[in-house]
């Protein structure tokens, strides 16, 4: 992907959907170009394909940013492909656009490549390939409205079942059976970086089934992995068709191999196979999904690690058997199943009603908080106390040199517990067990945090002394805050035979969980907190010598501490005190290697007295030094004590044996770990040599690449430096000229500006004496004016010419007013038209609000451009108005001379015809200014408050004042 913004906090993930079936990509980092780096694949025939094409049936991938924390799904977009644009040809991937983009800023893109892909590779061991699981929805015909996503399996804690689908619909019973059966080159999971526990780290298989944890049990060897086969099951009410659905919606199994709280790799088992489409296969017999699977560890995505051939890739060995619950022939938990190894160990996951005993087994059984896969306190779930009372209940597995032996019941002292049936039978001792009694003594609670005074009672089981009964102090007894109190009846002794060396890896591992419960006589009893009893403690403290009943050597250890009860619910704060005393007591190696386990036995694996026969002498005999009795009890003695020497040797020499034979496997075990990480890491470095070398390979072919390209550079560079010498002495050149050319145009400049001063003064004096010839011939001229003025014929003639031009001019104004009237009149009918329409389109438009507003800003805009011309006119009026005054004022002084200068005779013809003129002149200037102020009006732009028509009213005034007056 590229163009996506960055979110720190939030994690892409893609998921495709095609005909109903949906996959998703891992969660990568919400960066600005994520890379998924995953193919998503479907499986289809031929005839389907075709079908799909010709239905164009769409594949939609959506891109979600996914939160870690609150696991909020964001949709960030989508894209759409077409399943017919996909080749068995590869072609390259293309880049598209997310539609409905949440980032419409930056533009999202994924790069996405279709391909068909010919399904020619063989499957592990023959594994038939299983039909695609149908669409979703499909199964689902028959209860309608239901949905595939609220298919989710609900416990029935009475009867025992989980429940997958409507109750009063499904109601087939079925057993489900998940077992983990061997697991193969496990090594290869354990990266080269990673540190594993300084103690001996033990390995476990996890897995969820229908939302319960089951782990097998812990093995410490990862080349040769040695566990026995663990088969959990779960009973199951629902149907065919509703199991088909929820396979194909839950269509993986996730087994996880852990080390503590880190996942190694990781395996997914496909279960939407188990149950086909149509098929009734599991009405004749159970439908199973076998085989090995390849373990894949958490990183290789985002390492990059390079695919291992199938002989070295990590595998594990998982049977998954789904039956009717009536086609079970044989019982879920096989009686024989301690003294027949080959079976796989049974785990009946099914809930127990008694909380108390679930809680009390989920804190005996299952490993410690470190041996878990989760940073979560994981614990057992109810189903599993169920598998673990009969796994550890009534008969304890016999494995050689591992597991305790009892070898007698707990002996507790006043304690209240309910007693544990142990069946009569003889257990095989292995030869190096030892005989140890651990006792614990609960002494005081104090400094109780409770805001309420409770009737204190504790609990605790430890299945590896023999016994999975629960231990209680009896009776209650009742603890207030600020004080302490002695518990009654609260020590007790357990006896039984164990490895030394499994003791320190149980109370290493498995710590003592103390429960503190508050007995209620209204109601239910409550859990207030747990206390964790780390019993490894004691086998640090200082060891003491004692005598055995029989005189032997033992050993003894006490630790006593004070540890806290954590609140069972809440915050995990501290809610009181608790003081104890621990003791472990060794009374070394157990002689006999058959014991009889029974209710009644109390100190089996002692070694036997001898006893010394009685003889009865009859009195008066007499008998020898030899044959007295203190001599045989004497004799009786030295053969014991050598007897009892010549045993102790031996027991040094198995014991020698036995540690020499642990050594040499520990060396070859450890030889066999290094082998293995030695060719793991030649395996590695093979592959960090050939990138090596192809790094070199490139390196070498970048740095003749960039030689070639250096030595290309300095040719350029080269070419451009004389290139730019060229240009700059072509630069230098052109300026040179340059300059020289203007010098020239200067002196060519300064030489006519010297010959246009010298036609300056010449011009100068002809203009000079052209005025002064123009004088002469002006005086000349008016000389000769005068003379001819005084002729009578010439005053008659220029009269008449005189009359001849204005009655020209006033037929020219005749017609250029009868024009300008006649304009005026279109003009004026084109107004009253274009005033009528405007009219109504106002009274049309009168509601619309924005033609209205459009109407205004026009009449601005003709306003504006009004207020322009207006302006405009003005100025050239009055121009036009002064130049008129002006022609008028000469006319009127050349009309007064020639009436002076005229005959007396034609006076008064003279005067009529100027006052005609001038009442003429008057009336056409008048009929124009109204005519002119009357068009202004009529356009409705102007009123009688504007300056140009309050000017034009002004003139009209003084026209009619002054041909009043005339």
């Amino acid at each position: 992907g590229r163009c996506f913004p960055k979110r720190p906090k939030h994690v892409l993930i893609v998921e495709a959907r095609l005909d109903g079936e949906q996959l998703a990509t891992d969660p990568v980092e919400h960066t600005d170009q994520p890379e998924f780096a995953t193919e998503l694949a479907w499986e289809l025939d031929r005839k389907a394909l075709h079908q799909h094409r010709l239905q164009r049936t769409p594949i939609k991938l959506q891109c979600f940013a996914l939160d870690p924390v609150s696991s909020a799904k964001e949709n960030i977009g989508y894209i759409v492909l077409d399943l017919r644009a996909a080749h068995e040809k590869k072609q390259a991937p293309k880049w598209y656009p997310l539609l409905s983009n949440k980032y419409p800023k930056f533009k999202p893109e994924i790069q996405v490549g279709v391909a068909l892909e010919a399904d020619s590779k063989a499957l592990v061991d023959d594994f038939k390939a299983k039909e695609a699981p149908p669409r979703e929805g499909k199964g689902l015909t028959l209860f309608p409205g239901l949905d595939s996503k609220s298919i989710v399996p609900v416990l029935n804690e009475e009867e025992g079942y989980h429940q997958i689908g409507p109750a009063e619909y499904c109601r087939d019973h079925f057993v489900l059976s998940v077992t983990i059966a061997f697991a193969t080159q496990l090594e290869q999971l354990v990266p080269s970086t990673m540190k594993l526990p300084d103690r001996q780290p033990e390995f476990f298989f996890y897995y969820s089934l229908l939302g319960n944890d089951v782990t097998n049990e812990p093995f410490t060897d990862l080349i040769n992995p040695n566990f026995e086969p663990e088969r959990a099951s779960v009973r199951i009410r629902s149907t065919v068709e509703i199991l088909q659905v929820y396979f194909c919606a839950q269509s993986k199994l996730q087994i996880h191999l852990c080390c503590g709280d880190h996942s190694l790799g990781s395996t997914e088992v496909p279960l939407s196979g188990l149950l086909k489409k149509g098929s009734g296969e599991i009405d004749q017999h159970p439908v199973a999904i076998e085989g090995p699977f390849v373990l894949v560890p958490p990183n290789r995505a985002k390492q990059k690690l390079s695919q291992l051939p199938l002989d070295l890739a990590p595998t594990v060995g998982v049977s998954v058997i789904l039956q009717r619950e009536s086609l079970t022939t044989q019982p879920l938990v096989p009686l024989n199943a301690a003294t027949e190894p080959q079976l796989p160990q049974e785990k009946v996951l099914s809930p127990v009603s008694e909380k108390a005993e679930s809680q009390q087994q989920r804190s005996q059984n299952v490993p410690s908080q470190a041996d878990k896969c989760s940073s979560k306190e994981d614990v057992a779930t109810e189903s599993e106390v169920e598998s673990l009372k009969f796994e550890k209940g009534t008969k304890p597995r016999k494995r050689a040199d591992s597991g305790p032996v009892p070898i007698s019941q707990p002996n507790p002292v006043g304690v209240s517990s309910s007693p544990e049936p142990v069946s009569t039978q003889k257990i095989v001792i292995p030869a190096a067990s030892h005989h140890f009694c651990f006792s614990i003594d609960l002494r005081s609670i104090h400094g109780l945090k409770v805001g309420f005074p409770i009737n204190c009672m504790l609990r605790y089981s430890y299945p590896f002394f023999g016994s999975a009964a629960p231990i209680m102090t009896s009776p209650p007894i009742e603890v207030r805050k600020n004080m302490e109190v002695f518990l009654p009846k609260s020590y007790c002794a357990f006896d039984f035979a164990t490895i030394p060396h499994q003791l320190q890896d149980t109370f290493f591992r498995l710590p003592l969980l103390v429960e503190l419960w508050h007995k209620d006589k209204t109601a239910k009893d409550l859990l207030l907190g747990v206390a964790r009893l780390q019993l490894s403690n004691v086998l640090a403290s200082e060891k003491t010598r004692f005598l055995g009943g029989n005189g032997e050597q033992c050993w003894r250890q006490t630790c006593n501490e004070t540890v806290s009860f954590i609140a069972a619910q809440g915050s995990g704060s501290r809610i009181a005190e608790l003081s104890y005393a621990i003791t472990l007591e060794d009374y070394g190696l157990v002689k006999v290697q058959e014991v009889v386990v029974s209710d009644s036995s109390q100190d089996i694996g002692a070694c036997p007295q001898r006893h010394v026969p009685h003889t009865h002498r009859a009195p008066g005999d007499h008998t020898g030094p030899r044959e007295t009795l203190e001599y045989k009890a004497a004799l009786e003695l030295e053969m014991w004590k050598e007897m009892q020497e010549d045993i102790f040797e031996n027991q040094l020499k198995k014991k020698e044996m036995v540690h020499m034979r642990a050594l040499a496997e520990e060396w070859k075990k450890r030889d066999r770990e290094r082998e293995a990480l030695v060719k793991k890491k030649v395996a590695e470095y093979n592959v960090l040599e050939e990138q090596l070398q192809k790094t070199l390979r490139d390196l070498d072919k970048r740095e003749r690449q960039l030689f070639s390209a250096e030595s290309e550079l300095q040719r350029v560079k080269n070419e451009l430096q004389a290139e730019h010498e060229r240009n700059l002495q072509v630069l230098q050149d052109s300026v040179r000229r340059a300059r020289e050319e203007c010098a020239h145009q200067l002196e060519l400049e300064r030489s006519k500006i010297k010959q246009l001063e010298e036609d300056k003064l010449r011009l100068h004096q002809q203009l000079y004496e052209a005025e002064n010839k123009h004088k002469t011939l002006e005086k000349e001229f008016q000389q000769y004016k005068e003379q001819q003025s005084s002729k009578p014929e010439i005053q008659l003639q220029s009269e008449i010419n005189l009359l001849t031009l204005e009655k020209v001019e006033l037929e020219r104004k005749l017609e250029s007013a009868t024009k300008s009237k006649l304009h005026y009149k279109q003009q004026w009918t084109r107004a009253l038209k274009e005033l009528a329409r405007l009219k109504q389109r106002e009274q049309e438009n009168a509601m619309a609000h924005l033609k209205k507003q459009q109407q205004e800003l026009e009449h601005m805009r003709l306003r504006y451009l009004a207020a322009e011309e207006k302006e405009l006119g003005k100025t050239d009026r009055q121009e036009l108005e002064d130049i008129r005054n002006e022609l008028n004022r000469l006319k009127q002084q050349e009309e007064r001379k020639k009436l002076q200068d005229a005959r007396d005779n034609s006076a008064g013809r003279v005067d009529s015809l100027r006052c005609r003129k001038l009442n003429e002149n008057t009336d056409d200037y008048l009929s124009r200014l109204i005519e002119e102020r009357d068009t202004l009006l009529r356009t409705g732009v102007y009123n009688h408050e504007d300056h140009i028509v309050s000017e034009l009213d002004r003139k009209i005034r003084e026209a009619i004042a002054k041909r009043n007056i005339t």
